[in-house]
């Protein structure tokens, strides 16, 4: 277990903090998760991945986690802002599927990715829908002090807390410029809690109400599956930093009102004493954006012939608070990396674990709980992990404990992986890893025999198919399929 202080960036007093948990021993999390009404793109992705090596960073400093992740299935809307038509409502529309169909596929197609990324098990998959009743209750509970009546629904007055808007930053005398214009609205800044359906209209998705029959607003959710399964205040709050701007705020200022507490110079009054933003994804053609046609999924990535886990490595490799550029030199490049360090500890797959406590690898140990209790600096903690995995002159058994003592922090599961789970097959590639292999052996007999012109031209024949021999390859690869 640690000894070293966590220090960590919190988002609503804008500065690092020493993590301090509120219930001695444990650390309780939540993280917004997706919306499952489409395939979630490798920059959603991002913010699962920062959100689990938050978790396994608070493992490693002995804390018993509860980890929550939720599952918007009712209430966002198509523009964040608080506008447009329901995203899953929609999508059923488009695919004339029922709604709770296409919730159930695309929500087993993120958890697909979750396992592809090596992300852990959070201890509770909350799904909105489940959550119905609470969110009555909730609503009833600020109703009278804090909220007001439309045509359209049941909306929050934003004036009747303090500090609305301190995560965003973004207050002005005119409100927030993003947030749905909707007539008889008292502040531009105030968000609907309860959709009331239109006269003359069904949905899918929708329950009765004091407030007429519809369904909740988005932000109601994470407020009361937050507070019911973490009780409030709870540790920390995650999520991709689209939402510090309107989501959180509105989810901070239900919280306020909920618990009836004051301005937030107290971040426990929020709900949450650190509310902690991953950064942006970017990648320069625009192909982000799941309206852009064959936006960048992990799927995509693999038809290309690159193992998931190379996207991993690709987030580890940035501080999770900076913008990551996403292009495929960079990803073939984490690719290659991870493949090092998994040739590197599979010398160790014979080995027992023994005891990681060895002179040789206290500097580096030391070096890799610095980096990670200094606000996850995994760039830091990687090399620290690839100084390690290069040490020489040491007992396997004790080498593989360190590796994997650092590794259950990074995740990239480098005792399981092997070269064959790294070559990917490309969905276009023609040939069979079979051919692959009776073609180089082939070429090796005739580079023997120095029949040159053989070697060239089965080297040549494999090129068209796809597939790049790599000669003197200092990694030993040999070979891999390209797309």
């Amino acid at each position: 277990m640690s000894e070293t202080p966590l220090k960590l960036f919190n988002s609503l007093t804008r500065a690092i903090e020493t993590f301090t948990p509120v219930h001695e021993g444990e650390a309780r999390v939540y993280t917004c998760g997706p919306t499952v009404y489409n395939y979630p793109h490798i920059g959603n992705m991002r913010a699962y991945v920062f959100a689990d090596v938050l978790g396994r960073t608070l493992s490693w400093h002995g804390y018993k986690l509860t980890h929550v992740i939720n599952i918007t299935d009712v209430g966002h809307l198509t523009d964040d802002a608080d506008a447009g038509e329901d995203k899953m409502e929609k999508m059923a529309a488009q695919k004339a599927q029922s709604i709770w169909d296409i919730a159930k596929h695309y929500t087993e197609a993120y958890w697909d990715d979750v396992k592809a990324l090596n992300i852990r098990q959070p201890a509770h998959w909350s799904v909105a829908t489940d959550y119905i009743e609470d969110m009555l209750d909730f609503a009833r509970s600020i109703a009278d002090k804090h909220c007001y009546e439309l045509d359209s629904g049941l909306y929050f007055d934003v004036s009747t807390v303090a500090d609305y808007g301190r995560l965003a930053r973004a207050v002005t005398d005119e409100g927030e410029g993003r947030i749905e214009t909707v007539e008889g609205k008292r502040n531009a800044a105030d968000f609907a809690i309860w959709r009331t359906t239109p006269a003359g209209e069904t949905r899918q998705m929708e329950w009765d109400s004091p407030w007429g029959r519809g369904a909740p607003g988005w932000h109601l959710e994470c407020s009361v599956m937050g507070g019911k399964l973490l009780g409030f205040p709870f540790d920390i709050h995650t999520g991709g930093i689209d939402h510090r701007e309107i989501h959180h705020p509105n989810e901070i200022a239900q919280n306020q009102a909920f618990c009836g507490c004051g301005g937030l110079d107290d971040a426990a009054h929020s709900g949450a004493r650190i509310w902690m933003h991953n950064n942006f994804l970017v990648e320069r053609s625009g192909k982000m954006s799941k309206s852009s046609g064959e936006f960048l999924r992990l799927q995509l990535l693999v038809d290309k012939g690159y193992h998931p886990l190379a996207y991993r490595m690709m987030c580890l490799q940035a501080h999770y608070r900076s913008e990551l550029e996403f292009s495929w030199e960079g990803l073939g490049a984490a690719l290659t990396r991870l493949k090092r360090m998994v040739m590197q500890a599979g010398r160790l797959a014979d080995a027992e674990a023994g005891d990681p406590s060895h002179p040789k690898f206290a500097a580096l140990l030391e070096k890799f709980d610095a980096a990670i209790s200094d606000d996850l600096n995994t760039s830091i903690a990687l090399t620290a992990l690839e100084e390690a995995l290069a040490v020489k002159k040491v007992d396997a058994g004790v080498k593989r404990a360190v590796i994997e003592r650092m590794d259950a922090v990074l995740g990239l599961g480098l005792m399981e992986l092997t070269r064959k789970d790294l070559r990917v097959r490309p969905k276009n590639a023609e040939i069979t890893e079979a051919d692959i292999e009776q073609a180089l052996s082939d070429r090796k007999a005739a580079r023997a025999e120095k029949d040159f012109a053989k070697s060239d031209a089965i080297r040549d024949d494999l090129a068209a198919k796809g597939v790049e021999v790599m000669d003197g390859d200092r990694l030993g690869w040999e070979w891999r399929l390209t797309s």
